[in-house]
Parts: structure tokens; C-alpha cells; sequence
């Protein structure tokens, strides 16, 4: 059985969205009701947090540097030189219970978006490097993980209030999803398909929220493996480290009573899982 090591006490509330930077051989990952972002190097152990005023929901790097990130607001950059946010676009201002949960590049430097808000009102987004906006899918309840296949034909995208992983053919060149059909769909689980990564053998890794455990799926939709963890609501996962062969997931403690965060203590850390499997270098923002 796979050896789960728990590598950061930090208690975020609803922590999300790891993703591994190779070039600074560092991890990065958001609190989303802690309005911040974190950085960690695991080579020296040093750890720093930057607060942006409002929930975020997924961040990633850019080609030209800096972050793109999907907040409450909106679509917005954020560079280290002058840390504040500088809005692109906010595709849902009617919308005040509405915020952006989870995103991911794709291969052509696209940065999809997806939101969170009542009822099955919720859409994917696409933002091109060029900045203009596109709206890929409707009527989503909770949009959450994205990823695709190592060549680039399948897209796999998360809702998660209906249980459900989609796939899409995917076409890389125009970035269009055709053929939306139910990957995994687990209505009998009280668990629920979170953050997702795609790994280099094109299997699919998926957090089950409230089900403590990530799940590697192969590419037909079969359990391949099943990762126990020491927490109820993990949230996401990505790899990282020198080789890319280090799973490392995120937490959160937002659903849990008192009496249950005493029996979870560990609930909001970050995990890290060695594996002889590896993940794929992540892509960066065109834009």
C-alpha cells in the first residue's frame, strides 16, 4: 500500500488547486476562503503566502511570467513585481453568489475556467492568449477538475455536485470539445469527483471529495487504484518534484464541525505521495 506522508500542517480551510512550478522546483496552491496562494520549495523547506483580497479559485503561470488566476471577480494576472490584481474579464457580474473554482493550459498555452455557482447555472470558460473569452459549456452544477490526455485528443472535466467526469474530443489546434459523454459517473458514492490530474500514461488521478481517497482511473473509466487518506475532503492533486514523480494533494476542513476537525487533525494539510508513475510538465499561459 502506497505511503501517504503528511508534508504540511497549515490548516487551510479550503485548500485547492496544487499545481508544480519546474522551472522554480516549487509548489504552489490556493486557499480559497483564505483569499491566498502559497508557495512552497520542497528542496529547502522555505514556505511564503500572498493575499489577494478575494477567493480564488485556481491559479497558473504564465509564458511572459507571473500567474493567471480565476477569482470571485474574475480573470486576472498577478505579478510579483507589483503584487496586486489586474483584472481581464468578468464573464458573470450578475451573478453575486458566482465565483471561479478550478481551471487548468492546455498544450496550445488556453487557459479554461470553470465557475461555481446556484443551481446548474455554472459555465466553462476559455481564455485565449490574445485575452478573448469564449464559453465552452453550460448548464454545469459545480465545475471542478480539467485535464487532458497526453496526445492531446481527450478533454476531461469535472462536475461534481452531479458526480460526474465528462470527456470531450478535443481538438488541440482550434481548441473546440465535441462529443461530451460520462467518463465516471458515481451517483451512489456519497463521495463526489473534485480536482483531477492527467498523469503520462494517460490515467486519470481524482481527489473524491468526502470520500478519503484519490482515485487513478485508467483511460476506459476503471478503478486502477485507490489512495486512502487521513482526511474526509481532499480536494485536489497534482505532481511535481525533480522527475515529476510525486503526487501532492490538497484539503480542506470548510464541511466539518468542530468536534470533527478534533478528529481530523490533519484536515486542510498538504499530503505528498511518491510514486513510480509520472505526472506531465504543466503548460504555461500563452498570454
Amino acid at each position: 500500500m502506497e505511503q501517504v506522508q503528511r508534508l504540511l500542517h497549515l490548516n487551510n480551510r479550503l485548500g485547492e488547486g496544487p499545481v508544480w512550478n519546474v522551472n522554480e522546483r516549487a509548489l504552489y496552491w490556493v486557499d480559497i476562503d483564505g483569499h491566498r496562494f502559497y508557495r512552497y520549495y520542497p528542496a529547502t523547506g522555505a514556505q511564503e503566502h500572498f493575499d489577494v483580497g478575494q477567493p480564488i479559485g485556481v491559479l497558473r503561470f504564465r509564458k511572459s511570467g507571473g500567474l493567471v488566476m480565476a477569482l470571485r471577480d474574475g480573470l486576472a494576472f498577478w505579478d510579483a513585481q507589483t503584487p496586486s490584481l489586474r483584472f481581464i474579464a468578468n464573464p458573470e457580474p450578475g451573478k453575486p453568489q458566482a465565483r471561479f473554482n478550478d481551471g487548468a493550459v492546455d498544450r496550445l498555452g488556453r487557459f479554461w475556467a470553470g465557475t461555481l455557482a446556484p443551481g446548474a447555472t455554472s459555465r466553462l470558460y476559455r481564455l485565449d492568449p490574445d485575452l478573448s473569452l469564449h464559453t465552452m459549456e453550460t448548464g454545469i452544477t459545480v465545475s471542478n477538475g480539467i485535464g487532458w490526455s497526453p496526445d492531446n485528443r481527450t478533454m476531461y472535466f469535472t462536475d461534481s455536485r452531479i458526480h460526474m467526469i465528462y470527456a470531450y474530443d478535443f481538438d488541440l489546434a482550434s481548441g473546440t470539445i465535441t462529443h461530451r459523454r460520462a467518463f465516471v459517473h458515481t451517483p451512489d458514492d456519497p463521495s463526489t469527483p473534485d480536482g483531477l490530474v492527467v498523469d503520462s500514461e494517460g490515467f486519470i488521478w481524482c481527489a473524491r471529495w468526502g470520500g478519503w481517497k484519490v482515485v487513478r482511473y485508467d483511460p476506459t473509466g476503471k478503478v486502477e487504484r485507490e489512495i486512502r487518506l487521513p482526511v474526509e475532503y481532499p480536494t485536489s492533486c497534482a505532481f511535481g518534484g525533480e522527475t515529476l514523480d510525486e503526487l501532492y494533494i490538497t484539503s480542506a476542513w470548510t464541511r466539518l464541525s468542530e468536534a470533527q476537525r478534533k478528529e481530523q487533525p490533519a484536515a486542510g494539510d498538504i499530503f505528498r505521495l511518491k510514486t513510480n508513475i509520472k505526472g506531465l510538465p504543466e503548460p504555461l499561459f500563452a498570454g
